[in-house]
């Protein structure tokens, strides 16, 4: 095995990128990139921890997982999850960000990396009212850069062909995932009450 070790390497052995792959790149959102990202119902949102980066879900509805404030800035809701705070302990630490954007049944993705902050700003926090539940806080995202991604990856996996969708019993549930990490759990029961204490708790 040979390692590589040094861009000039690096560069030599894949070649050139095409030039449309750095023009693309801007630092706003243009009204075509704006479509987009207010259009996906679901993004992962890498940040930098203190045991190295961390990636999170997060979706929601089409137009209610973040809101573009201006071309600049995207207000993104803290819903309700498992009180880790791992993004937002991140974000405190150190505000890079990266964003990958999905979109059901198109294959290309979007990429935004920016800065982030964590507000309490209560006109904002109303903005993301959900059947009278509201979001602790909410991330302010400043752009930096933002591009999409060709369909390569998404049409590689088949991502969207449903005949290639796993069975749930092909793979293992939650309750037994943490059973296998957590001595003593009771992982039967915590799959049995799963998904009524997850229509409970969603917002």
């Amino acid at each position: 095995m040979v390692d590589i070790t040094s861009l000039e390497d690096l560069e030599a052995l894949y070649g050139e990128a095409p030039i449309n792959v750095y023009k693309k790149e801007t630092d706003h959102l243009t009204g075509t990139y704006r479509q987009w990202i207010e259009r996906a119902p679901f993004f992962a949102i890498a940040s930098v921890g203190q045991k190295g980066l961390d990636c999170s879900p997060r979706g929601d509805t089409a137009g209610s997982v973040l809101k573009v404030l201006n071309d600049r800035q995207i207000a993104i809701p803290d819903r309700r999850g498992n009180n880790r705070l791992d993004t937002l302990k991140n974000i405190i630490r150190d505000p890079r960000v990266g964003l990958l954007f999905l979109m059901p049944g198109v294959h290309e993705t979007m990429r935004v990396i920016g800065r982030a902050r964590i507000t309490t700003d209560p006109d904002l926090i109303n903005q993301f009212d959900m059947n009278g539940k509201k979001p602790a806080t909410v991330i302010l995202v400043d752009i930096d850069a933002v591009h999409f991604q060709c369909a390569r990856a998404v049409k590689r996996a088949n991502l969207w062909d449903t005949s290639t969708f796993a069975n749930k019993s092909d793979v293992p549930t939650a309750g037994q995932m943490i059973a296998d990490a957590v001595d003593g759990f009771d992982g039967q029961s915590y799959d049995e009450a799963l998904d009524e204490r997850q229509k409970q708790t969603l917002y």
